[in-house]
């Protein structure tokens, strides 16, 4: 089935209430896919009709979070077209035009019930068990009692006549769909305020912007009939349709606030790289063949991606997967880039400021260092807390310190540990190797009996990086003008066997 027109015109079409979340810029990414791979316009239009909610800041931050996710577009409010204008707010009287032809062909009217009329019906209705749909009260008026109402100024919307029969259309995600107009009241195209409906404005726009196809969440699935039925009201073309599978938390209901933000705001705070929400969100209902892998960069995703592949059943937001792919892209992307967006969160900590060659250079050790132990680079500060904090008393008396020195072997690691680095003069950083075979021969220890008593002893906690990494960033970091200091490893150990003192830990013999 080619379902691929010469001219691809794909929208996305966001309201500004809100930030953008995970599930509205998963369909834009598969419109932008599909745009990219088989040419034409990708385009942004605002639906702001809803003006108590919509808001400039909203619009601001959803161009911006779509930027950041590495989307183009050719046109839109920010960069304007030849179909324009790209808010509904400016795109009013055009509604009213349209809205006016179809009043004039007898395919729509003007009904004067009102809310409260309307919602007694509804409610007798509900009481009866039957699913109420507008009767159609007003279908009937004559001219002359339509025009009466109106120079009396009685409030009024207009609806559409819906057609009895079938409503068909074809669907890429969901094959053929077939709905009874039956049950489908007729809709109101123009509020009483003069805005329209969305089911309207949206059939309208995406006419006159000549949208070819309409790739959007299935929640918009039960509104397509309605659409459907305007579209042959006015003799229009339909769209060619894509409904796209709703995205659900682990516990398989639909994706809200309850399982977490979800916002791609929330997620750019958090440190997690465009790279990696991109390959990630588009995986949420599209899968690439089997030799093709998981980890796709952005060419190989518009390479690969095919719209009329993608599942009909619904995706599951698996938190833990998404930093599978940001550990992946945190080592992949161009160290700068992490660096400096590390140097971000450290900044805000107060633990950086504007750097030097020198420190530079420290730093990158640090988040090098620091970087395979993390999710997302908003974790690294608190990862990285032992270098700046570090309090000999507190730590030993943490649960985990003490289980440590409690081991065979743990007290004499860290007295001769003292002894190798106690000399003022020695390169603990050159002389690192060194200082850990003189402690093994010593003590008698290897392995995690060797080095958890040392980790314990520089850091004060039983988890981190390579020893011989912590060594050379604590020793040049001590060295540097940071806005909080770094106590190097001679002063630790030395805190440290001080606290043990103090807990009634001593040297296990006079030898050492």
């Amino acid at each position: 089935m080619n379902l691929v027109p010469m001219s691809n015109r794909l929208r996305f079409a966001p309201s500004p209430t809100g930030e953008l979340h995970v599930g509205n810029a998963r369909t834009a990414i598969f419109n932008w896919l599909f745009v990219r791979k088989f040419g034409g316009s990708f385009i942004i239009r605002i639906e702001d009709t809803d003006i108590d909610r919509s808001q400039k800041r909203f619009e601001n931050q959803i161009f911006n979070d779509l930027k950041w996710l590495g989307l183009d577009w050719q046109e839109g409010p920010d960069i304007d077209g030849q179909l324009g204008p790209y808010r509904q707010s400016d795109r009013t009287e055009n509604y009213k035009v349209q809205s006016q032809k179809l009043l004039d062909k007898g395919l729509a009217y003007n009904c004067f019930c009102t809310e409260k009329e309307l919602f007694i019906q509804a409610e007798e209705a509900k009481r009866s068990g039957l699913a109420w749909k507008y009767p159609g009260t007003c279908r009937t008026l004559s001219r002359e009692i339509i025009r009466d109402k109106i120079a009396k100024g009685c409030p009024s919307v207009v609806r559409l006549k819906v057609r009895s029969g079938r409503v068909q259309f074809q669907d890429m995600v969901h094959g053929e769909m077939d709905f009874s107009s039956e049950v489908i009241g007729d809709p109101i195209l123009i509020r009483s305020t003069g805005l329209p409906t969305y089911n309207f404005a949206v059939v309208v726009d995406d006419f006159s912007m000549k949208i070819t196809h309409v790739v959007r969440g299935d929640d918009h699935l039960s509104n397509t009939p309605r659409q459907v039925l305007i579209y042959e009201a006015f003799g229009w073309k339909l769209p060619i349709f894509a409904h796209l599978s709703t995205i659900l938390g682990e516990d398989r209901t639909r994706l809200s606030k309850r399982h977490g933000s979800t916002s791609i705001q929330h997620f750019r705070e958090k440190g997690v790289l465009p790279e990696a929400l991109l390959n990630y969100l588009t995986l949420l209902g599209w899968a690439p063949r089997e030799d093709q892998g998981e980890i796709l960069e952005k060419n190989q995703l518009i390479e690969y991606f095919d719209l009329e592949q993608v599942s009909r059943s619904s995706a599951v937001f698996d938190f833990d997967k998404l930093y599978f792919f940001n550990r992946h892209y945190m080592k992949t992307v161009k160290f700068s880039k992490v660096i400096d967006l590390a140097l971000s969160f450290f900044s805000q900590e107060g633990f950086m400021k504007e750097m030097d060659s020198k420190l530079k250079t420290w730093f990158e050790l640090v988040v090098q260092a620091f970087l395979p132990g993390i999710d997302h680079l908003s974790q690294i500060t608190n990862k990285t807390k032992s270098l700046w904090f570090f309090d000999g008393k507190a730590s030993v008396n943490t649960e985990r310190v003490c289980q440590i020195l409690t081991n065979s072997g743990a007290v004499e690691v860290i007295f001769e540990l003292n002894v190798q680095i106690s000399d003022p003069k020695r390169d603990l950083i050159k002389d690192w190797s060194v200082i850990l075979e003189k402690i093994k021969s010593v003590s008698g220890q290897k392995g995690k009996n060797l080095f958890h008593p040392i980790r314990v002893a520089l850091t004060g906690i039983d988890s981190g990086p390579e020893l011989e990494k912590v060594v050379s960033i604590l020793e040049l970091g001590s060295s540097l003008n940071l806005p909080r200091p770094i106590k190097n490893c001679r002063t630790r150990v030395s805190e440290f066997i001080e606290a043990m003192t103090l807990v009634g830990i001593t040297p296990p013999s006079s030898d050492l």
